[in-house]
């Protein structure tokens, strides 16, 4: 169709086997190639009939003719029915083994028609409702009902846990929550007592989506079987309590969850971290990097020595972005440990140090330890203290490349709290190579994203001029199964990257305020968050709305 070259495919297969995706959906989510055409594609090259399943109104014969589990066994939606022939959409009309063993299911001639997979999703979920009858909204309602009583979860409440029944229906339910949560990609699980309902939430792309609340009256024994599954005590409601949980999700999968008790007023809230290693081993492209700001990063990442800061608030990528670097400069030759509060996550080939004030071990006692390990590489999970601090600046002196955090809102900020903290402008000054600001927005779903002309307010909102902008590609997201209806699916970085240079360094030296270092950081090349966001807008990464959620103003 003249849509792609080969050149284009071949320039992104390194990006999409990186990524473990086909370069299809590599080039989709880029922006190359929009998911409507790749649909069209499809059914000319098989010659089949393209059909827009939304515009459909499917009958209830047809639908009747077709069972649940045929349809989700092969992703398929049936359109039409005779007495020996049935039509089927299909969105891989390629897939010649799946026609054939749909023909052998149904027992009957089958034509393929093709639609979109967003549009077959939605389909099936209109037609033939949710893909789980024991879903946490389905348990939910069992037991409101009455179909489960509620009385036969009091053996909860015994703190051993050795009453607890292993197919009592508060064991299903909470596991249930967790296993929902999970396939809907949440990052955390809230659990919040309120004055009269039990509020659950999972946040999912950093934005906290509320489902069906389980009865009051579960709340308690909801409560009680996080505690035990966290190995807290359940006596205990007065303080708070850490634990955490490993649990299994499916077929020979097990996630690690942190959890965290609180005693409010309303009763204890509950939020579970979901620790998901998936997103440890990305390359720094898949981070969210332009090519330019890659180069520069990793150009820093293989310094022999100096301090790499990253900072932003709880919550914006830091400890992926850290634990991404320190994949990328992960060999045989080089030593690298971590000191971490808490280690999330166990890496391969790296020595990671937990710690534990309780016993004494302290972020600076670990690190005053780590020296005499005789490291290349060292990573703080965030500089805390002036003690901390020191040790960090004087092992980047003695020629040890260190990675750390601080929380402040951009980047040249972190010099104006690093002297905050008690470090002596100087070392700041000698020690320091550069400071990366970041924060995460949601990036667009490929399968509903399609072109979108936004008006000139909007664009100059984030700082941009329509008239200085040449060949955009302005995309928003329509809104799919795939996401859930919110047109985004996943996230990526913006940065805003500070590199410093001899005038800037003398800057420090001289005790300048942020805001003048900022100004000097603007002058030697460094893009700001929101500049750096606006790009990725134009390119059809995300949005305007996305931007402006997790930026200020470069005046501001």
């Amino acid at each position: 169709m003249g849509l792609l070259t080969n050149e284009q495919v071949e320039e992104m297969r390194p990006e999409a086997e990186a990524a473990g995706e086909g370069v299809l959906d590599t080039l989709i989510a880029q922006g190359e190639v929009m998911a409507q055409s790749v649909t069209t594609a499809k059914a000319a090259q098989a010659g089949a009939e393209v059909i827009e399943l939304g515009a459909m109104r499917l009958e209830d014969s047809v639908i009747a003719e077709v069972p649940r589990n045929i349809v989700k066994r092969f992703n398929a939606v049936p359109v039409y029915v005779s007495d020996d022939t049935v039509t089927m959409a299909v969105s891989e009309p390629s897939d010649l083994e799946s026609i054939d063993g749909l023909q052998v299911a149904l027992g009957k001639q089958v034509e393929i028609r093709v639609a979109s997979e967003s549009e077959i999703e939605d389909a099936i979920g209109r037609y033939y409702g949710q893909q789980r009858d024991d879903s946490v909204s389905k348990m939910i309602q069992d037991i409101t009902e009455g179909e489960v009583e509620i009385g036969t979860l009091g053996a909860l409440e015994d703190d051993t846990g050795a009453e607890v029944d292993a197919d009592a229906p508060i064991i299903n339910l909470v596991s249930q929550i967790i296993i929902d949560a999970y396939n809907s990609r949440a990052s955390d699980i809230h659990l919040e007592p309120m004055a009269n309902i039990f509020r659950v939430r999972y946040r999912i792309d950093g934005v906290l989506h509320e489902i069906k609340s389980p009865p009051k009256a579960l709340q308690s024994s909801v409560i009680s079987r996080l505690k035990i599954m966290s190995n807290m005590s359940i006596s205990e409601r007065r303080i708070p309590q850490d634990g955490r949980i490993n649990t299994p999700v499916g077929e020979g999968k097990t996630i690690d969850l942190r959890v965290s008790c609180v005693p409010t007023t309303h009763g204890e809230s509950i939020v579970m971290r979901i620790l998901d290693k998936t997103g440890l081993r990305l390359g720094l492209a898949e981070l969210g990097f332009f090519s330019d700001d890659q180069a520069t990063f990793e150009q820093l990442i293989a310094l022999p020595d100096g301090i790499l800061l990253v900072t932003g608030p709880t919550g914006s990528g830091k400890t992926t972005t850290l634990y991404s670097c320190l994949h990328f400069i992960n060999r045989p030759d080089r030593k690298i440990i971590t000191v971490e509060d808490p280690v999330e996550y166990q890496l391969d080939g790296i020595n990671q140090v937990q710690v534990h004030e309780a016993v004494g071990l302290s972020f600076a006692h670990a690190l005053r330890a780590m020296l005499r390990q005789s490291p290349n590489i060292i990573m703080l999970g965030e500089i805390r203290d002036l003690e901390t601090a020191t040790i960090a600046i004087n092992a980047s002196l003695t020629g040890h490349l260190v990675f750390s955090t601080l929380h402040t809102n951009d980047a040249p900020s972190a010099v104006t709290r690093l002297v905050d903290i008690g470090i002596k402008p100087f070392l700041v000054a000698s020690s320091t190579r550069a400071m990366m600001a970041q924060r995460l927005v949601r990036k667009l779903c490929r399968n509903c994203a399609a072109p979108y002309e936004p008006s000139e307010a909007e664009l100059r909102s984030i700082g941009l001029n329509p008239a200085d902008i040449k060949d955009p590609n302005y995309l928003k997201g329509a809104g799919c199964a795939k996401c859930n209806s919110t047109g985004y699916r996943g996230r990526f970085g913006i940065f805003e990257v500070f590199v410093l240079d001899d005038d800037a360094r003398k800057l420090i030296y001289d005790k300048a305020p942020a805001s003048t270092l900022r100004t000097k950081a603007r002058e030697i090349g460094m893009r700001t968050l929101r500049e750096d966001g606006a790009r990725k807008v134009i390119a059809g990464q995300t949005t305007t709305e996305e931007v402006l959620r997790v930026t200020m103003t470069d005046e501001e």
